[in-house]
């Protein structure tokens, strides 16, 4: 487990905007230029900095096609984090309501 990169992905994911941009892109590749559109609060600038932190991070991933950069998510910094801290948190209060669904179902 690299704890760096760990780090790097919360950090990204502890901003809004760059949350914002990761839903924009878990719908479908988009390109900067649609990631700016849909955040017209942003300049372009600003948008390509939170880029670069999800690039940084291993969120997204870019491809550079003709004048374009295609930018994709990339759910496996996520899929890591959620194995390693959230599934293993999680068990123990799922158990408490399935225990809680038998108790009263019986």
């Amino acid at each position: 487990m690299n704890e760096g990169q760990d780090n790097r992905v919360f950090k990204a994911m502890a901003n809004p905007d760059r949350r914002t941009i990761l839903d924009l892109l878990r719908d479908s590749r988009r390109t900067t230029g649609e990631v700016c559109a849909h955040l017209p609060a942003m300049n372009r600038c600003t948008v390509m900095q939170h880029l670069g932190v999800l690039l940084n991070a291993g969120l997204v991933i870019s491809k550079k096609e003709g004048r374009c950069r295609w930018h994709y998510l990339d759910v496996s910094p996520i899929q890591r984090i959620h194995q390693r801290w959230i599934k293993d948190y999680a068990l123990p209060a799922s158990d408490l309501l399935l225990k809680l669904k038998t108790e009263l179902e019986g």
